[in-house]
């Protein structure tokens, strides 16, 4: 039984990949920062069949001290400062989280568990004002926010590790990846909770920033699938995940409306406070290295993966 340490286990990815591999019979161990409570919302139907381990990415000995213990054959790193606009309000911090982090556990693993092989959560934002269209792994990276700096630096420390010491560790450049998990404060799980809320009475609008900004969204489930691949292959590599396929804030909108039968015209406002510093205007994958040589794809299309969220959030607001 080969053993997985996910750290950002209680996030988005983190659930998914937990439930992915331990369908495939892996030991599944996740990272909790200590905390008087426990936001285990994500994860909650997998308590019994996971183990959980204090530790933090802003300490070394805690990360050095699970990876010996725990003696994991591949490790995910998941956790970060993962919201594009608190980066803004919280840059440090989210450099601490996102760059640094990074750094603390690579090195951690270099010194418990050098035989294991690591996933590193790099992110489509690094491309930010982009640079050519599609994006792939050559692409030269421009971040647009203080969140993507800190992904690009963890990009490269992963890939310095890689060359200096010999460790297998790759980075993944997943674009948006959305699903029912998704946070509230993302723009699709926005929209989408807010077509329930108004379906069912309890609003009457939602505000947003850019409707023209436009991104590559896929399905999460899929996602953490490219992840798991990347691991498998017999040399570490890099890999852009994405659909290829691009779509605006505004045809988010449209498609999640009408799904529950409004019109977004009569509910979406626009709302200065949400427009970025630096917006992101454009967004798309070129991951045709993924299928070639990983044997990916998605699966949920843009229309799929927006009804699967809207009927989410119906479901839960009606419970």
């Amino acid at each position: 039984m080969p053993t997985a340490l996910i750290t950002g286990i209680t996030g988005q990815d983190g659930s998914y990949l937990a439930e992915f591999l331990l369908a495939k019979g892996y030991r599944v161990v996740g990272i909790v920062r200590r905390s008087s409570t426990t936001p285990y919302e994500r994860i909650e139907h997998l308590i019994d069949r996971v183990e959980i381990h204090s530790a933090d990415l802003l300490d070394q000995t805690s990360l050095v001290d699970v990876m010996e213990a725990v003696q994991p054959d591949e490790i995910y790193n998941l956790a970060a400062q993962s919201f594009v606009a608190t980066s803004w309000t919280q840059p440090v911090l989210t450099g601490e989280f996102t760059a640094l982090g990074v750094t603390r556990m690579l090195e951690a693993m270099k010194r418990a568990c050098p035989k294991a092989r690591f996933y590193q959560a790099s992110s489509s934002e690094m491309f930010g004002m982009v640079q050519e269209t599609p994006q792939r792994e050559s692409t030269p990276l421009y971040p647009r926010s203080p969140y993507g700096v800190a992904k690009v630096y963890g990009h490269w420390i992963t890939v310095n590790y890689r060359e200096s010491f010999g460790l297998y560790a790759v980075s993944g450049i997943l674009f948006n990846h959305e699903s029912p998990r998704r946070g509230l404060e993302f723009v699709t799980r926005k929209v989408t909770d807010a077509v329930a809320r108004i379906k069912l009475g309890r609003a009457t609008e939602v505000r947003l920033g850019s409707l023209s900004a436009r991104r590559d969204w896929g399905y999460a489930g899929d996602y953490v699938d490219a992840m798991w691949r990347m691991l498998q292959q017999d040399e570490p590599g890099d890999f852009v995940i994405g659909t290829g396929h691009t779509w605006t804030v505004q045809q988010l909108c449209e498609v999640a409306f009408a799904h529950a039968g409004l019109d977004w015209k009569e509910h979406v406002k626009i709302d200065k406070q949400f427009l970025r510093p630096a917006e992101v205007e454009l967004l798309v994958a070129d991951p045709s290295k993924a299928k070639r040589e990983l044997g990916w794809e998605p699966s949920v299309d843009f229309h799929g993966l927006v009804t699967m969220m809207v009927d989410a959030d119906l479901m839960r607001h009606r419970a």
